[in-house]
């Protein structure tokens, strides 16, 4: 691992390793604010030269100022990562050089989530961004590295060199957030990124009125959960492009329940990356119902992952309906508000208030009727109902769509025969299950595993690994014991003697004997340990 005693050497090598991973060549050197919006403008008006948008007339600088008016209005990373998502962006045009669409409102595209590393989508470093100060009483300043995308700064990176530890670059993101340097242009920053040498933690951008918790810092990990904290293995993994593009556009979730952004934890972009690329390549006609499970501990934000895998899928039109399923009471108390939370739109995900409203959205082809969340119950009602009071027709059509079911605690063993009904019912739909305990052969159920319900495991995060990246709350073992040593002895003393009484063991001189070793701790030691005090646990 390098090592780096300046701070500026540091920047340059990163800078070269960014290049190499999909960002441009051409470095923004010292820009300031009003240098990144003419920069942004150029690039709006490249991408949007059609007749029917701003034709050949670059934008002014009035309408670059109600761009920045609509970001000051929105002012929240969350509202602020609709806008970066929304695609489009409406403006008056001003210019009067553009007699076509002068006064009139013109939509321009901004950035597609879809177009990674292709089309019209631009990666620009930014090195040494300068603040200008908010207030007198404050100093200038100046950032280490921006990204932008499109023109719009989206990553924050703040570094140290190797002998400062990690947690100061984060410090310098706060000090600068207090100062009020993230507003304007610079509050369409998504993701923040401190680094060290040997250590980097991402997070999302709390916003001026929110907290910097450390306790949301991340680490970026490999698909077996260790930790990646080597700058050049960052660099490749977490900042190149396709990677950077999709933390944007597909890995941060702007959580309406706090008002909070949200970015993903590596294992939770594991799991619903593998989710949807098993999807991608599934065949409808074979069959197949079993997609996988996900192996993810209790408070590793399981809603949140199995929500963005079902994103994902639906908007890569790789499924006709995602539905999850889950027991009626959870539904009705906090799955459905926190999946709607989730949604770019409310509306994303329709609720089913009963069997024959589950029916019109499965037979739906509605775009918002493709994430529909709904009960196990309800869903297993639906071949009785297909029976009595719909057309085998109806029934027909159900089944012709490409469905994608998605089970939230999938390991209880009430779910089992309302699950084999649902099967049963849409023989060609493809399942996927969310546990934190899984069932393995050794702790079976019915004699049928999870494995055997949903296939492979396709992802795992232990109550091990989300203990050690805190998580989840830690053990405090402490040694129960559930019989005395004398006790246990009797019993396996009498056990191997043969004889089922004590006396009966004293009597007979072969038993007396096997009785007497066991009995003897010189003879048969308890299993266990030599502690370092000489005691034997």
């Amino acid at each position: 691992m390098d090592d780096f005693n300046k701070e500026s050497d540091f920047e340059a090598a990163l800078i070269t390793a960014l290049q190499r991973y999909g960002w441009e060549k051409d470095v923004l050197k010292n820009p300031t604010e009003q240098d990144l919006l003419q920069n942004w403008a150029n690039i709006l008006f490249e991408n949007n030269r059609d007749i029917d948008r701003l034709g050949d007339y670059p934008l002014i600088q009035e309408e670059m100022e109600d761009l920045l008016e609509q970001i000051r209005r929105l002012r929240t990373p969350l509202k602020l990562d609709g806008f970066i998502n929304g695609k489009t962006v409406s403006i008056t045009r001003k210019n009067p050089d553009d007699t076509l669409h002068y006064g009139k409102e013109v939509s321009l595209k901004i950035y597609d989530r879809m177009e990674i590393a292709a089309g019209q989508s631009r990666y620009q470093i930014v090195q040494q961004p300068r603040f200008v100060r908010r207030e007198k009483v404050l100093q200038d300043r100046r950032g280490d590295l921006m990204l932008l995308i499109n023109g719009m700064p989206v990553f924050h990176i703040e570094l140290k060199k190797s002998s400062v530890p990690v947690i100061e670059a984060a410090n310098q993101i706060e000090k600068y957030a207090h100062e009020g340097l993230f507003s304007g242009i610079f509050s369409l920053v998504q993701i923040f990124v401190a680094m060290n040498p040997k250590e980097a933690l991402y997070f999302a951008n709390p916003g001026p009125d929110g907290k910097f918790n450390p306790d949301f810092y991340f680490h970026w990990a490999d698909l077996n959960n260790d930790p990646v904290n080597d700058w050049k293995v960052v660099a490749e993994r977490l900042l190149s492009i396709p990677m950077a593009h999709q933390l944007v556009g597909f890995y941060t979730v702007a959580d309406n329940s706090d008002g909070v952004l949200k970015v993903m934890r590596s294992y939770q972009y594991y799991a619903s990356n593998k989710i949807s690329d098993r999807v991608s390549k599934n065949d409808w006609h074979e069959g197949n119902q079993r997609g996988g499970y996900i192996w993810h501990t209790t408070g590793s934000g399981k809603t949140m992952t199995s929500f963005k895998s079902a994103q994902l899928i639906a908007n890569s039109k790789d499924a006709d309906k995602v539905i999850f399923l889950m027991d009626r009471i959870e539904l009705g108390t906090q799955s459905l508000k926190e999946y709607r939370a989730f949604a770019d739109n409310v509306d994303d995900v329709q609720e089913t208030e009963d069997t024959i409203t589950l029916i019109s959205k499965l037979k739906s082809i509605d775009p918002k009727d493709t994430l529909i969340v709904s009960s196990i119950q309800k869903m297993s009602n639906i071949k009785e109902d297909a029976a009595s009071k719909m057309r085998s027709k109806d029934l027909e059509l159900m089944k012709s769509k490409r469905l994608v079911f998605i089970i939230d605690e999938c390991h209880r063993s009430t779910f089992g025969e309302m699950l084999a009904t649902i099967k049963a019912t849409f023989p060609n739909a493809l399942f996927f299950g969310f546990t934190g305990t899984p069932v393995f052969n050794e702790n079976e159920q019915a004699m049928t595993t999870t494995a055997d319900i949903f296939g492979d495991e396709l992802h795992r995060y232990s109550i091990a690994d989300g203990i050690r990246d805190k998580n989840v709350l830690g053990f405090d073992p402490t040694m129960v014991m559930v019989y005395k040593d004398k006790d246990l002895r009797e019993k396996v003393a009498l056990q191997e003697s043969g004889a089922y009484s004590i006396e009966e063991a004293l009597e007979d001189p072969t038993m007396s004997k096997t009785y007497y070793r066991f009995m003897s701790s010189a003879q048969v030691p308890m299993a266990g340990k030599r502690e370092e005090d000489g005691s034997y646990v």
